[in-house]
């Protein structure tokens, strides 16, 4: 029997939701789920998607009941989980940081006192990065809202994650120092057979043509035949563009090009400028290099 690659995401929040859009795109088939949803598996059998906490993902994978996993780098960092990280992704960008209240005098973690309460959700990365620094740090765990212990007097610091620093600035925090650059990951366990390897590779290379397709637009045009070589030098497409003959029409061609989604607009002006006409401009859905 064929072995079906399970694969463990987080079974709520924005990751999941970015997760399971992008495996779908990818071409994984799974029927519809609720929040009650604890597995399902893909329409052809091939693969099983397991909903579980972000910050249990790698334990998954460390006891053998996923093949590869989705979570969070600052996750896999906290637990320094015995698995391999094998592809970063475009979303869930974050950074770990030191803060501490706005009226202290301290701008950088070298300029903190030696013994500090230090409240975070990630005890193991700022005790090391601390002491790194030659502090003495009590950690306090927390599991949420870290940003208002200082105001109440249980921190001097807090080791947070954040993506705008909004809300630490909300409660009156000033970051003075960066631990860590943060965002979703793919991670696979250890002594993977050959099936799995190759089914994970074929898993990756979708995964990857979907997150270049979003850069990316596909254009159309008509355009003069004896443009060609102008439009070359800003349409070079993988190579150069792909030329058509049009029927009945010796004077015109039809181009075809994959181009930078920010510099779609720029090509069409350009395009307008040297006679082109009847321009598309379509999404791409995977892009296979």
């Amino acid at each position: 029997m064929d072995e079906i690659l399970k694969i463990a995401i987080p079974n709520k929040g924005r990751m999941s939701e970015k997760i399971y859009e992008l495996l779908s795109a990818a071409g994984l088939n799974f029927p519809s789920k609720d929040e009650r949803t604890l597995q399902v598996t893909t329409k052809d059998k091939k693969h099983k998607l397991i909903y579980v906490r972000t910050a249990d993902v790698p334990r998954f994978l460390e006891a053998g009941v996923a093949d590869i996993g989705f979570t969070g780098f600052d996750i896999i960092t906290e637990l320094k989980s015995d698995v391999e990280k094998i592809m970063d992704l475009d979303f869930g960008n974050c950074q770990m940081v030191v803060a501490v209240k706005e009226e202290d005098s301290y701008n950088s973690t070298a300029d903190l006192p030696e013994n500090i309460n230090v409240a975070t959700s990630f005890p193991n990365i700022a005790k090391d990065f601390l002491e790194k620094a030659g502090k003495k740090p009590k950690i306090i765990e927390v599991t949420g809202a870290t940003e208002i212990t200082p105001r109440l007097g249980l921190s001097d610091v807090v080791v947070d994650i954040t993506s705008s620093g909004s809300t630490l600035k909300s409660n009156k925090l000033k970051i003075i120092d960066k631990i860590l650059d943060s965002s979703a990951v793919v991670v696979a366990r250890k002594g993977l057979s050959d099936t799995l390897k190759k089914k994970t590779k074929t898993l990756l290379t979708a995964l990857q043509s979907v997150l270049d397709a979003r850069e990316k637009k596909y254009l159309m045009a008509n355009v003069p035949k004896d443009k060609l070589d102008e439009i070359r030098t800003f349409l070079p497409g993988f190579t150069a563009p792909t030329v058509m003959s049009m029927m009945g029409d010796d004077k015109n061609v039809v181009i075809h090009v994959v181009v930078d989604a920010d510099k779609v607009f720029d090509s069409v002006e350009h395009l307008k400028a040297l006679g082109g006409q009847g321009i598309l401009i379509m999404t791409v859905d995977q892009m296979v290099r």
